[in-house]
């Protein structure tokens, strides 16, 4: 039997760990066809079950906090455009779906709630928002120290993506009104044209429809009535009537009492205890298929196969067509996000074969460009369903989200020195995650919790105040990223000797080891202990596989 030689740290100690490996030479061809089979039927499974389990995440989200999620967009302080951004940021990861956000933004721009203007900074932070679900995907992978730096990596690049546009575009936004003004244009061109359609566009919901309404049904109008303040306090998130036609003594009867038939019908909890009940089976359900989902993967592409898999996704096209790849790679992103209809489920799919090293980061980001592309497309269409009343608002605000996405792209992709700047921000992420398995927590929180809570609260006190507190802290993080940029640059001989690094500072202030070795003491020694060992320089450590005996080692 072969055996597979792999080098691992065990108390910062190299030590050789030889394991059988179970190549399958001796199965017979009918075990092999019917193994890939199952193992392809095993794979489908999963990634249905995983895409059940962020619908049902999204609908647990929005009985938690879908009544105040509304209520934020009503506060004065959305005049107000950077905490307009952090409303929107705040919501989406509440909601756990930026098309539910877009939807409430539309609903009160079209009752006349909100302006167009103030509606904008809401969206784009709905844009970061909703990639909060891949970083929560990586995480599954933090036991592994290699998959684990690879799949944040490939997570955070479409935060450093949105984070970047947003950080160009909002001051453009606010100084010149780019989105609002061009959007009202290509409305006018447009809506004279269009065509209402009552019909909502389905693809892959028609596949998740049948079984995520079978577990719980949420009535979207009363979402929609909350937003333009025409709800009663009676009304319920949760579904509880499905009027139907039947027919009673051969007369055609409307029966608008009709009690809904789902799983979680007739429990008399309160909308947030269902939602509770609902994000605990989510999760579950959505980590236990990440996990499965990668243990097939691994199975599937391995050895050979692997090696083929990553020369394919990742190789460009031959010749001149070399320059069309990433072109292509964007729409294909943008083709299969419209197909799945959520940019979540999408890039939240790729997470896991960028972890195992299958797609690599650089092809990654052109198909998360693309998804952000398809998400807004998918809006432009389910936009034109609307009534004639609200298509004009509802279809500027779809037209907002894809003219920032097509600018941020025009921006941080073609040029290859601004394209570097989002790859290195995920890398830069990545490695900091792998070396302390914590930081990976701590930045979801930083980034989608405490950052965006701490703004709005610093709204409240008024716009003086707010500007006093933010600018320098603005100025500061500039300050320190232009003079580490310049450190690693022949240029620091130019910089005051105190300022060619940062030594000067206490130990805390610009390293995270003390902050390490606090927390991993009570609750990551584990993981630390067992990670793997990251080939170092250019040397790579690759598979080896020996045959019986093992003693010739």
């Amino acid at each position: 039997m072969e055996k597979q030689v792999e080098v691992i740290a065990v108390n910062n100690e190299l030590k050789l760990e030889i394991t059988p490996i179970d190549n399958g030479k001796n199965q017979s061809k009918p075990v092999k066809v019917i193994k890939s089979i199952l193992k392809v039927c095993a794979l489908l499974i999963c990634l249905y079950s995983f895409i059940i389990s962020l619908d049902l995440m999204s609908s647990s989200f929005r009985l938690i906090g879908g009544k105040y999620a509304s209520e934020a967009f009503k506060s004065s302080v959305i005049t107000n455009p950077v905490a307009g951004l952090v409303i929107g940021v705040i919501v989406t990861v509440v909601v756990q779906s930026s098309s539910t956000s877009t939807s409430i933004v539309v609903s009160m721009v079209s009752s006349g709630i909100m302006e167009v203007k103030y509606a904008i900074p809401i969206i784009m932070g709905a844009n970061i928002g909703t990639s909060v679900t891949s970083v929560l995907v990586s995480l599954t992978q933090v036991a592994d120290k290699e998959n684990f730096q690879r799949a944040f990596s490939g997570a955070t690049v479409h935060d450093s993506f949105n984070l970047l546009s947003v950080l160009v575009l909002l001051p453009i936004e606010v100084l010149t009104g780019y989105l609002q003004y061009s959007t009202k244009a290509l409305v006018g061109l447009l809506v004279s044209s269009s065509t209402n359609s009552k019909k909502e566009i389905e693809l892959l919901t028609a596949l998740t429809k049948p079984l995520t309404n079978s577990i719980i049904q949420l009535d979207k109008k009363v979402l929609e009535a909350i937003a333009q303040n025409t709800s009663n306090p009676e009304d319920t998130l949760i579904k509880h009537f499905c009027p139907i036609n039947k027919t009673e003594n051969s007369t055609l009867i409307h029966d608008e009492l009709n009690r809904c038939s789902f799983l979680l019908e007739g429990l008399n909890w309160p909308e947030w205890a269902v939602g509770l009940l609902l994000l605990i089976v989510s999760l579950v359900v959505l980590c236990s298929c990440l996990i499965a989902l990668v243990k097939i993967l691994s199975s599937i592409f391995n050895g050979p196969m692997a090696k083929l898999i990553q020369k394919i996704v990742n190789a460009d096209l031959p010749g001149k067509w070399k320059y069309f790849t990433s072109p292509i790679a964007i729409l294909l992103g943008c083709l299969l996000t419209i197909i799945v209809q959520s940019s979540s489920v999408f890039t939240s799919s790729l997470i896991p074969l960028v972890g195992l090293g299958l797609v690599k980061i650089e092809r990654l980001f052109p198909l998360t460009l693309g998804s952000n592309l398809g998400t807004t497309v998918t809006g432009i269409l389910a936009s034109l369903s609307a009534s004639s009343r609200t298509l004009k608002y509802s279809l500027q605000i779809a037209l907002c989200h894809t003219l920032f996405n097509i600018t941020g792209i025009l921006i941080w992709y073609p040029i290859p020195f601004m394209r570097k700047c989002p790859l290195a921000i995920a890398r830069f992420l990545g490695r900091t995650s792998a070396d302390y398995r914590w930081f990976g927590v701590f930045y979801i929180v930083l980034t989608f919790v405490f950052v965006p809570s701490f703004i709005f609260a610093l709204s409240l006190s008024g716009l003086i105040i707010f500007l006093c507190v933010l600018i320098p802290i603005i100025m500061l993080i500039a300050f320190v990223l232009i003079i580490n940029y310049i450190q690693t640059t022949k240029f620091v001989l130019n910089l005051p000797k105190i300022l060619r690094n940062w030594n000067f500072l206490p130990l805390p202030l610009r390293s995270l080891e003390p902050y390490d070795k606090i927390i991993t003491r009570f609750c990551c020694s584990c993981l630390k202990n067992k990670s793997k060992v990251t080939p170092v320089e250019d040397f790579v450590l690759g598979e080896i596989v020996v045959s019986e005996p093992a003693t010739k080692f």
